[in-house]
């Protein structure tokens, strides 16, 4: 990779690092509007898809922890610590993913709801394993409320955004 696309992919990754601060201003820093929309995910999905998922690995694994110690939400443990491997797999899964399959519009979509159903799935192996493997604190029940049923207002909105920001992307990057 040439300097300057290195340095090119470095300033965008740090632009989505800086969403996943800013985004969820959005939802007024209520926890619960927070959990259901899901804004954090968006970016870092960007980022595994443009900037690779390297990138997407990394920013997905440092933007909930980082935004903890600054802000003080997510909490540390066990949410933003969990949705640190969950984020880190949305962007390391988008990234694989959009590179290894055809770049057509239907493959995006492909590897945005693989990238989300592992990093779903990380997130609840991750915090099974936080409540110490205690099935009464964490259970598939938790599982499924939590990452599915609570945040389907925020899958929904991923599945609309990240496929229209990534086209036109890549619309833009052509010219």
């Amino acid at each position: 990779m040439k300097k300057n696309n290195i340095l090119f992919t470095f300033i965008l990754s740090t632009f989505f690092l800086s969403l996943t601060i800013v985004l969820p201003y959005l939802t007024g820093q209520i926890p619960e509007i927070g959990s259901m929309l899901c804004p954090m995910h968006i970016p870092v999905l960007m980022c595994g898809f443009i900037c690779g998922w390297k990138y997407g690995l990394l920013i997905g694994l440092i933007a909930p922890i980082f935004r903890s110690l600054i802000l003080g939400m997510p909490p540390l443990f066990p949410q933003a610590f969990c949705m640190s491997f969950e984020l880190a797999t949305y962007g390391m899964i988008s990234g694989l993913m959009y590179n290894i399959l055809p770049k057509k519009t239907i493959y995006i979509f492909i590897s945005l709801i693989i990238a989300m159903l592992s990093g779903r799935l990380v997130w609840g192996c991750t915090m099974f394993c936080c409540m110490a493997f205690d099935l009464t604190k964490f259970s598939l029940t938790s599982f499924w409320i939590g990452g599915f049923a609570n945040s389907l207002p925020g899958i929904i909105i991923q599945i609309i955004l990240v496929p229209i920001f990534i086209i036109a992307y890549n619309k833009l990057v052509k010219k």
